[in-house]
């Protein structure tokens, strides 16, 4: 008997022992970053929390680093930089966070924030060309033309082929009117770029070109950036510049058929009219130089008034999300409970279109049972629907204190918080994201960045 008992405390134990082989086997972090490098990123963002709650007392700060990553590749930027945060807040010297961080923050036109990361990047580690070439290019947004000169210069000293920093010191040089030297550095970027990348240093070369009285070089430049991108309106216009410069007006292939494409791409741009006014009456076209001329000084007495559009979610946009909401709620047993009933009810009322009842409906039911989580979400559902979008987020604001993982309930506050002008819906969208919802990362990149 006593040989019996050991034996089965062996099997025990061994059993045991195996499942936690088994679970040690899973290495959410590797997995994870298998995922993003194969461009599954809610997949690597699912497996980089688990490993943050398995060693929850130890985070890593390569998790963090990792999932801000996925998260950055999601444009969910605002839940990235919390990530490369607390990456950052547990290895101080880890400078590919700084560096990504700062990326970022270029992104968001917040460049001093990004110059100051890209600094931190390069003093941990000044050997990487890239680290000079960004800070370079957020100096160059600030204006501060001789700083991002003395970066690309460095970029290129650490990495002499690296044409994004040859053509960005051509940049530079043409700003500093240094027309002759920034020739000769998109010369080497563009020997040295992959072909669906020089559109734009084809684009740059041409306008130093043009500067030099080199419309030639300018007009062979132009026409292969709009090779390699005609849909360009920028490319047309100066194309047909140049070709005027030569008198070559009439026709599909000369100045005139260039403006006239600038203008299908693009029907405001005021340099294309006005091109297109100088070519009709060079043609003795008076009467359409004449509009074209009436139109121009009419837009250009508004050219400088501020258009203001910010994709702000308008009505039909949020009434369109919300409802995308998949209906989540299951069925359960049948119950002669009245606050169930009334839920089940307001519930239907609510699919039907008829918020106002689903409301008082949802309101009995809460009445009764203060603790039902999917009547707070609904309820907040339907009082957005009515346009009453302070009590949808108090409703919603109860159903996440209620339950903190409830996804969807994230997603509609943040939508519901972007209608009304409220940028911190972007979190709520981050953290929906987080937790599964794919859908709100659609909704970041279209409303937060």
């Amino acid at each position: 008997m006593k040989l019996l008992k050991i034996i089965f405390l062996t099997i025990l134990f061994s059993n045991i022992s195996l499942r936690l082989k088994a679970q040690e086997k899973i290495n959410y972090l590797e997995l994870g970053v298998t995922q993003l490098n194969s461009g599954n990123l809610g997949d690597a963002i699912k497996s980089f929390n688990n490993e943050i709650e398995i060693n929850i007392t130890t985070p890593n700060p390569v998790v963090f680093f990792y999932r801000g990553t996925a998260k950055f590749n999601f444009k969910d930027y605002k839940g990235a930089i919390m990530d490369f945060d607390k990456a950052i807040e547990l290895k101080s010297v880890y400078f590919e966070a700084f560096f990504s961080r700062g990326q970022i923050y270029s992104l968001l036109g917040n460049h001093t924030l990004a110059i100051s990361d890209f600094t931190e990047a390069i003093r941990l580690n000044p050997i990487d060309s890239t680290f000079y070439y960004f800070r370079g290019i957020s100096k160059m947004r600030l204006q501060n033309f001789l700083g991002s000169l003395a970066d690309f210069n460095k970029s290129i000293e650490i990495s002499p082929e690296y044409a994004p920093a040859l053509a960005a010191r051509g940049e530079i040089k043409f700003k500093l009117r240094d027309y002759k030297s920034s020739v000769e550095d998109l010369d080497k970027a563009i020997t040295l770029s992959p072909t669906r990348s020089r559109a734009a240093y084809y684009a740059l070369r041409a306008s130093s070109k043009i500067k030099l009285n080199e419309f030639a070089g300018a007009i062979n430049d132009y026409s292969e950036a709009i090779k390699l991108n005609p849909g360009n309106a920028d490319y047309w216009y100066f194309l047909g510049f140049c070709k005027t410069q030569f008198e070559n007006f009439a026709g599909e292939n000369g100045a005139l058929g260039n403006f006239n494409k600038a203008l299908e791409l693009n029907p405001k741009k005021i340099e294309a009219i006005y091109g297109r006014a100088f070519t009709r009456n060079k043609l003795g076209d008076s009467r359409g130089a004449i509009e074209d001329y009436s139109r121009a000084i009419e837009m250009d007495k508004t050219k400088n008034v501020k258009i203001i559009y910010d994709k702000k979610m308008t009505k039909n946009t949020l009434d369109e999300l919300r409802k995308g909401v998949e209906d989540k709620i299951k069925m359960s047993e049948y119950s002669t409970e009245r606050s169930e009933i009334y839920f089940n009810r307001g519930a239907s009322q609510y699919k039907s279109g008829d918020s106002k009842r689903a409301i008082e409906d949802f309101n009995k039911a809460l009445f009764l049972q203060p603790s039902n989580v999917d009547a707070y979400f609904l309820r907040g559902m339907a009082n957005s629907e009515m346009g009453d979008q302070a009590k949808a987020i108090l409703d919603l604001n109860n159903a996440i204190k209620l339950n903190s993982k409830y996804s969807e309930a994230y997603f509609v506050r943040g939508i519901i918080k972007l209608a009304i002008g409220d940028n911190s819906g972007c979190l709520d969208l981050s953290l929906s994201g987080e937790m599964g919802y794919n859908r709100a990362y659609q909704v970041i990149r279209d409303f937060c960045n």
